[in-house]
């Protein structure tokens, strides 16, 4: 028993001696994650032991070992250790980590031994009469390793030998390390030094190789027309009236408040982000654009680059391929179903042709960029596109894929289409055309009607002098609206044709200041949801919408109309055919896409602003990044015309005009009345001796709302009788209206 226990613990002990041998026995993998340990530790102890070396004698002998070994460049010691141990831990990582090789880890080992020998020639000057070995020996310049290396190639050089040694040195190493020539590093320090955007067009001869000084010259192009910020301009005149005019048409919406001031727009405007990309990256992919096309028999080459905000076009001219002794170019057809192979080799979520470049014999290839840059509104007020515009109406589109800034003014669309899927910038789009709108007009030179069913996209706006009535969020109104604004285009042309004026802008500037009558404010009239309102009355909306797209241009009413679902029973052939001008955000399918543009390749849109945008003059649609407003921007812009809107104090005898439909307000005390206009409303009533909503939207110029609630407000205080059948005029009882004319009376 005794014997058998002992060979079984022998035996034990010796099968446990084998596995603990195992153990030892490490893979590459473990050995290179102990390097990175010990690297990262060693620097570590090199940055610690510059300010604690007298603290203990190892730090201080290595520091003291380092200082004399490559001097000044021991502050670069615990960078390097650093850099190589993080890279060998996150060696797995490889597909997020820069790509590097031998070569170029030879070449940043050349870098910094060029550096030791920069280092000590440049201490020579100043330190020790010269001598490069008590430079050395002191632990100066680039250390004894600096010296080694310094003083042989000065004995064989001479002075001006080594620094052009050292010049062609720094340059090859720049090159063998981060890939940058020449051209590249004179563009960098100019940027640094210009901190200018380098977006631009890139011309290039031969794109093999792509040229760089193509690639500069066409930067510095860009930039020589990329428009300088302006200073705000004081604000326009606008044309008075008196109060009085000749001839019976009234219009509804008149005004004449010159005491509104334009907002600062570099105050309430934040400016965007801006991502470059670099010439080697653009370089890159016109070579993997040409290899591919090449392997798939469909050859081309890169003539022409423009880097946008979002994305980049290259600008594709198809080769001449020999087939069967035969020597022809190659169809744009067959370039044009490469999309697929070209996005699989760019590892690009999608690309889109643009055949061909309008004004060029190109193809338009578009590539997403790596990063999206931000097209904020700023960057487009404050460019000289912007300011060049003639037009109060100026609408701030965003940039196109070179990256320049694209406005067009909403007077010569005359009418816009907007639509896309829930979350492509949409709303944004909406926002941005209501905000530059309102940072270029006071409330008597546009007016607003907005509707927004889903009452949270526009029921911001509420409270700004602006609006012709609150925001409208039922559907059921809609309609009622909508008979309104065809009601005051009837009146307008009826007004011009009494007058002999031709359009809104003739009436102001030269019939209105004739017969000493108030100008005419534009109407801008904003649907956010076209697809809900054409569920609860889709003949009506239609039919309206048709007749003031058709009709309302001469007399100043424009229509900016968006939906979500581009479906043919939203978007009719009619609505379509009156809206030249279009914006198509990314949806669906190219379905849609034809709905919208008649055309696919919205399709293919990245979302977040990423739209085409179809003017009424241009036969195909233009790639844009949509300008980006913010909630915040919103919010200031809003609170600068609430407070605008309030009134000012003025001197006695004076008037303020709280509103285009409200009554002027003296200094004397008034008695309060649930509508301003109640008294004038009894007035007329005690007169004609009947009630209609009609008749005091005739008589007192007022909408269709305000109306009805003042018919509410008098049938509650039993001013009127009931409703008769037939749609006839209302019973007055006169006693009931001088009761709630005067109520101190009672």
């Amino acid at each position: 028993m005794a014997k058998r226990k002992k060979r079984t613990k022998k035996k034990g002990l010796a099968g446990l001696l084998p596995s603990i041998q195992l153990d030892l026995k490490l893979d590459p993998d473990r050995w290179l994650d102990i390097l990175a340990y010990g690297l990262l530790a060693l620097a570590g102890l090199t940055l610690l032991s510059f300010p604690s070396a007298s603290h203990g004698a190892i730090p201080a002998w290595w520091l003291r070992t380092l200082r004399q070994a490559v001097g000044w460049g021991t502050f670069l010691v615990p960078v390097l250790l650093g850099v190589a141990g993080v890279w060998l831990l996150l060696r797995r990582f490889q597909d997020k980590l820069p790509a590097v090789t031998p070569l170029q880890v030879g070449g940043a080992l050349s870098g910094y031994l060029a550096l030791l020998v920069t280092l000590h020639l440049g201490a020579s000057l100043f330190l020790l009469d010269g001598d490069l070995e008590a430079i050395g020996r002191a632990g100066l310049g680039g250390g004894r390793l600096g010296a080694a290396i310094a003083i042989p190639l000065l004995d064989g050089l001479g002075g001006a030998g080594l620094t052009v040694l050292l010049i062609v040195g720094w340059f090859i190493i720049l090159a063998v390390t981060l890939h940058m020539t020449v051209e590249d590093t004179i563009q960098a320090l100019g940027r640094l030094s210009a901190r200018l955007p380098t977006r631009g067009g890139v011309e290039a001869p031969s794109v093999e190789d792509l040229d760089v000084q193509g690639l500069d010259e066409g930067v510095e192009a860009k930039e020589e027309r990329q428009p300088e910020r302006r200073a705000p301009q004081p604000e326009a005149p606008i044309i008075a009236a008196a109060s009085s005019g000749n001839g019976d048409f009234h219009p509804h919406v008149m005004g004449t408040d010159k005491e509104h001031r334009l907002p600062p727009w570099d105050a309430i405007l934040e400016p965007g982000n801006d991502h470059d990309v670099s010439a080697a990256v653009l370089r890159e992919q016109a070579r993997i654009i040409e290899e591919t096309m090449k392997s798939l028999e469909a050859p081309v080459r890169v003539r022409e680059i423009n880097h946008g905000p979002v994305v980049t076009q290259f600008g594709l001219e198809p080769l001449v391929l020999e087939t069967a002794g035969q020597q022809r170019r190659v169809k744009v057809s067959r370039i044009t179903s490469r999309a697929d192979d070209l996005a699989l080799a760019l590892e690009a979520k999608t690309v889109r042709f643009e055949t061909p470049i309008p004004g060029k014999t190109l193809i338009g290839l578009e590539v997403p960029n790596p990063h999206a840059a931000l097209v904020a509104m700023r960057d487009v007020v404050g460019t000289e596109a912007f300011a060049r515009l003639d037009s109060s109406l100026r609408l701030c589109l965003g940039q196109n894929v070179s990256g320049e800034p694209v406005v067009a003014a909403l007077e010569r669309m005359p009418h816009l289409l907007i639509a896309g899927a829930t979350g492509s910038g949409k709303s944004v789009c909406l926002n941005s055309i209501i905000a530059a709108l309102l940072l270029q007009n006071t409330p008597d030179r546009l007016r607003f009607l907005m509707i927004d069913p889903k009452r949270v996209e526009l029921t911001g706006y509420n409270g700004i002098p602006h609006l012709l009535s609150e925001v409208v969020v039922d559907a059921e109104r809609v309609t009622n609206v909508l008979s309104w604004v065809m009601a005051e285009m009837d009146g307008r042309y009826r007004h011009f044709s009494e007058t002999k004026a031709t359009h809104i802008v003739d009436y102001n500037q030269r019939v209105a200041p004739a017969r000493d009558q108030k100008p005419l404010p534009y109407i801008a009239l904003i649907v956010d949801e076209l697809a809900d309102l054409m569920m609860v009355a889709p003949h009506h909306v239609e039919r309206s919408i048709c007749r003031i797209a058709q009709m309302a241009r001469a007399t100043g009413i424009h229509m900016v109309i968006a939906t979500q679902r581009p479906s043919v029973d939203v978007v009719t052939g009619l609505i379509k055919a009156n809206f030249p001008a279009r914006i198509a955000f990314n949806v669906a399918s190219s379905v849609d896409s034809r709905v919208i543009l008649d055309m696919a390749g919205a399709e293919q849109l990245l979302s977040r602003g990423d739209m085409l945008f179809l003017p009424p003059d241009g036969p195909t649609p233009m790639r844009l990044q949509g300008t980006y407003v913010s909630d915040a921007e919103l919010r200031r812009l809003v609170h600068y015309w609430k407070e605008e809107a309030k009134p000012r104090a003025m001197e006695p005898g004076k008037v303020v005009q709280q509103g285009l439909w409200d009554d002027m307000i003296t200094d004397e005390p008034q008695v309060e009345y649930e509508d301003e206009l109640l008294p004038d409303v009894i007035e007329l009533l005690l007169e004609e001796g009947r009630a209609s909503i009609s008749l005091m939207q005739r008589r007192l110029r007022i909408g269709y709302t305000r109306a009805a609630r003042i018919m509410d407000i008098l049938d509650a205080h039993d001013v009127v009788g009931p409703q008769p059948s037939g749609g006839q005029a209302r019973e007055v009882f006169p006693g009931a209206a001088r009761a709630l004319l005067n109520p101190e009376d009672d």
